[in-house]
C-alpha cells in the first residue's frame, strides 16, 4: 500500500469481533452523534422493534439484560450517541441485516441476495483525500491490510456490509457515501465484480 497510509496507522482503531452470525465492522468505532441522523437512525429501530412485535421491556428481557430498555428507548429517541459496532450487535439481536436500521435504505428486504454490492478502492488516491474526510475510510483500510499482513496493495475491494458500516461511520446513506467516493476519485473500474484486495 502506499506509504502514507503506514505512515499515519496511528489512527487505526482495534479489530471488531463477530456477534449472532453478523460481521461487525473493521477498524470503526466512531459515534454516531448528528442530531438529525440520529433521530432517523432512531426511528428505524423503532419501526424494526414494532414490527417484531417487542415493547422496550420485551427487549431487556429477550435480551437477558444485555439491552436495557431505557438506553435502547435513547437510541430510538436520539438522545444516546451509539457507536457502530453497538449497531451491530443491535442488528443481530434483531436478526436482521444492517441495511434495514440505515436511515432511507428504503423498504426492508424480503430476501437475502446472493449479489452485493462491492466497491474497488484506489488506495493511493486515498491519500489525497483531506484527512477530515478520508480518516473513517483509512482506518478501515489500515485494518484490513494488518488483518493480512499485506501494506503493498494497491486496490481494497470493499462488500456491502462494510460499506454500509463505512456509511455509519460517515453518518449518511450508501448511495451517498457510494457518491462520495466516486467525488473523491477512489472508484476504479473493477467495482461490481471486482475481487482483488477483498475486505
Amino acid at each position: 500500500m502506499a506509504e502514507g497510509v503506514q505512515g499515519r496507522q496511528s489512527v487505526c482503531r482495534p479489530l471488531e469481533g463477530f456477534y449472532g452470525g453478523i460481521r461487525q465492522p473493521r477498524g470503526l468505532g466512531e459515534l454516531v452523534a448528528d442530531t438529525g441522523y440520529a433521530r432517523a437512525l432512531g426511528e428505524r429501530l423503532r419501526n424494526i422493534r414494532g414490527q417484531k412485535g417487542m415493547s422496550l421491556r420485551d427487549v431487556e428481557h429477550a435480551s437477558g439484560g444485555v439491552w436495557k430498555a431505557a438506553v435502547v428507548g435513547a437510541y430510538e429517541r436520539g438522545d444516546r450517541n451509539v457507536t457502530v459496532p453497538r449497531l451491530y450487535d443491535l442488528a443481530a439481536f434483531y436478526g436482521v441485516p444492517l441495511s434495514e436500521i440505515l436511515p432511507d435504505s428504503g423498504p426492508p428486504r424480503t430476501g437475502t441476495s446472493e449479489e452485493q454490492r462491492r466497491v474497488v478502492l484506489d488506495l493511493k488516491k486515498l491519500q489525497q483525500v483531506p484527512d477530515t474526510q478520508g480518516d473513517p475510510l483509512l482506518r478501515f483500510a489500515h485494518t484490513i491490510q494488518s488483518l493480512r499482513g499485506d501494506f503493498n496493495g494497491k486496490v481494497l475491494t470493499v462488500r456491502e456490509d462494510d460499506l454500509m458500516a463505512l456509511a455509519l461511520a460517515y453518518q449518511t446513506t450508501l448511495d451517498d457515501l457510494s457518491h462520495r467516493f466516486k467525488d473523491w476519485g477512489l472508484v476504479t473500474e473493477e467495482s461490481g465484480d471486482g475481487h482483488q484486495g477483498e475486505a
